[in-house]
């Protein structure tokens, strides 16, 4: 897909993305703080989780779309397997065999997100541990059409009880750094869909929607940069912090446990 692959798939090589990408390095740095064993990562994407988490691992397991750059200083000291496959299911997973499942900023992109869940659950370890991040729906700027939904508190929380039991929803939160930055933003992207006055990104089909999106968010995230480059090439995964669940994360931050 090109660069409409790379709109969802945020890249520590893109300055203008470092806002973002720090906000998603977080949840791999919490992640470490946790894991062990076997662990999945659902959503490997550019790859920076491996190198956060297998060496921490005993055997990991990245599932993506799309192919993922694994280095090969890692395949050679860790136990890395890659598998390239769309997901719901996860093929040539078995049952009870997956001490950590990972998959951040995954689940908006599933068609079935309760049967993504089930399978997530299915291949859990007893007392094996999902850890999933996505964004709060609330806190969105625009409809994405890249995602096909967004969750709020209770709509996550609801979700996820449908299958676990035992689960916490905890939410992602920035610093005044960030939060200045997400104002620029939010002003700078009023600017962009004051033009939209048919409200179309609302009904039209997302497929419709996503060249001019990924277009228009890249030219807005490269202004943005262009404006305020003492915030955005200063951000840290520091900057953003983990709390309890409000109407005001920037993602949702989940732990469940089979």
């Amino acid at each position: 897909m090109g660069i409409l692959q790379t709109a969802e798939r945020s890249s520590h090589l893109d300055p203008s993305e470092n806002v973002v990408y720090q906000r998603h390095l977080l949840a791999y740095k919490e992640a470490a703080k946790i894991i062990s064993g076997t662990v999945l990562e659902i959503g490997s994407g550019e790859g920076y989780g491996i190198n956060e988490l297998a060496p921490l691992s005993d055997k990991y397991i990245a599932v993506d779309k799309y192919d993922t750059y694994i280095p090969d200083v890692l395949k050679g000291e860790h136990d890395i397997v890659f598998i390239q496959s769309e997901v719901p299911p996860l093929k040539n997973i078995e049952d009870n065999t997956i001490d950590y499942v990972i998959t951040f900023q995954v689940i908006e992109h599933i068609e079935d997100d309760e049967k993504f869940l089930k399978e997530i659950k299915r291949v859990l370890r007893p007392g094996g541990k999902l850890i999933m991040t996505t964004p709060n729906s609330l806190m969105s700027l625009t409809r994405n059409p890249w995602h096909i939904r967004e969750y709020s508190p209770k709509q996550m929380t609801s979700i996820v009880k449908s299958i676990f039991s035992v689960f916490e929803v905890k939410g992602v939160f920035g610093n005044e750094k960030v939060m200045d930055y997400y104002q620029k933003n939010k002003i700078s992207v009023e600017k962009i869909t004051r033009w939209d006055l048919l409200n179309m990104q609302y009904w039209l089909p997302r497929w419709l929607l996503q060249i001019p999106y990924d277009i228009l968010n890249r030219f807005n995230r490269h202004n943005l940069q262009d404006n305020n480059e003492d915030i955005v090439n200063t951000v840290k995964f520091t900057d953003y912090s983990i709390n309890n669940s409000s109407d005001k994360c920037l993602d949702h931050f989940v732990i469940a446990t089979k």
